[in-house]
């Protein structure tokens, strides 16, 4: 802007159309006669009064006898009385020939043509300096739009398509305008932005590659935990021991599956992990619920018969998670209770650990949330999420209760 002094240039247009105006103004009120042109009339008609050749005509005007007869005029349209020069407001003056007045002099006093003429001067300026006043305006907007708005919605489409993603076209850098190096800023933070979006990607490949390395590490061992829990349980001798060799080789089938979900959930968000209820037995849940307590802390319970709308494994991820939390921040003996409701299934889990307060109930069932007593505890925060995704998309639901201990009321949909 300093290369285009508009400020100076408007002042002094309106600084130049005051005094022209001013100047106008002042002509309209000069009704003045030119003093020594009168004097010479008035003597050139008094010395040579009837003698109408010797007459000065520097001025219009017209002489009258003392009777009012006009005895002569220089031009039409002047005063041809003493009534009509008042209103007209011109000079009158006496005509004296030998110190006796013989005569008035009535001097034409063109008022309204100065008049005319100063308002069509004071008109006309106004109008040129309007004029150009515009033209500094529109010369100036036109030098804003080029050095200021232009780039800046350059700048503001710039930026959705930063904000969309796009960070592959640049924003052209002109350093001559306004925001020539804000611009070189913009494009600067693209050009990070986009370096970081690369790195990211870099990383989220080595990460999805490592866990796909450790997800075929992990299968291995437990293919062999597997086999030896099959061979295990063809050698036991007795039920007991069956029991718990078939025991480790459903565990072994669960933590397969779940290695499997791992690789997945690292290429895909968390939650995207398939769900695929279908309709069975409630019998199967108490034998969902024993595998999860596998410390025994749960005495005897029953679960009513129904049909039921789940997905097996997924609620046995249910009460793994559940079971888990009682075992790490309880540590207390484990209370289970099962009724029908209306649509649902009802299964009362509760431990007599210290619970958590009012206030942080409601965040447990957030990603990463955890309560303010568990932090000696190892912990993602991730279990009563994981518990509560599982059983809505099961149509299913969880509620928690911290009185007198920790209770997860978990909701199965029955099955129509």
């Amino acid at each position: 802007m300093k290369k285009f002094p508009f400020v100076a240039l408007i002042i002094l247009t309106f600084l130049a159309e005051a005094s022209f105006c001013f100047f106008f103004i002042y002509k309209m009120g000069d009704t003045e006669q030119d003093a020594l042109a009168v004097n010479e009339c008035v003597k050139s008609v008094g010395d040579n009064f009837g003698n109408e050749e010797k007459y000065s005509d520097i001025l219009f005007y017209t002489v009258v006898d003392l009777d009012g007869t006009v005895l002569y005029k220089n031009a039409e349209g002047l005063s041809a009385s003493v009534n009509e020069a008042i209103k007209r407001r011109d000079t009158i003056l006496d005509v004296t020939s030998d110190g006796e007045v013989i005569g008035k002099i009535l001097i034409h006093n063109d008022i309204e043509a100065k008049i005319r003429t100063a308002k069509k001067g004071l008109a006309i300026t106004i109008a040129l300096f309007s004029a150009l006043q515009l033209l500094l305006v529109l010369g100036y907007y036109l030098y804003l739009r080029k050095t200021i708005i232009e780039p800046f919605h350059k700048m503001n489409e710039f930026a959705i398509r930063v904000a969309g993603g796009d960070l592959d076209i640049p924003l052209e850098v002109d350093k001559k305008h306004v925001f020539g190096s804000f611009t070189e800023a913009f494009d600067l933070m693209r050009s990070e932005l986009k370096k970081a979006k690369i790195a990211e990607k870099q990383a989220n490949d080595e990460k999805k590659e490592t866990i796909a390395k450790l997800s075929h590490d992990i299968k291995t061992p437990v293919a062999s935990i597997k086999s030896s829990s099959e061979i295990g349980y063809e050698l036991a001798g007795d039920n007991k021991s069956k029991e718990y060799f078939h025991l480790i080789n459903e565990k072994a089938d669960q933590i397969t599956t779940l290695t499997d979900n791992l690789f997945h959930s690292a290429i895909h968000e968390i939650t995207e992990i398939s769900v695929s209820p279908s309709r069975q037995s409630s019998d199967c849940i108490s034998k969902l619920i024993k595998n999860a307590d596998y410390l025994g802390k749960a005495g005897a319970f029953d679960i009513p018969k129904c049909d039921v709308f789940i997905d097996k494994l997924r609620l046995q991820q249910a009460f793994d998670n559940l079971f888990m939390n009682s075992y790490k921040y309880a540590g207390t003996e484990i209370e289970v209770s099962a009724a029908l409701e209306e649509e649902y299934l009802i299964i009362s889990v509760r431990d007599f650990g210290p619970g958590v307060s009012s206030n942080e109930l409601p965040l447990l069932k957030e990603k990463y949330k955890r309560g303010s007593n568990t932090a000696e505890k190892e912990g993602a925060g991730l279990g009563l999420y994981l518990t509560d995704y599982f059983l809505n998309a099961m149509n299913g639901k969880l509620k928690l209760e911290s009185k007198d201990g920790f209770t997860a009321i978990v909701s199965i949909r029955r099955a129509e």
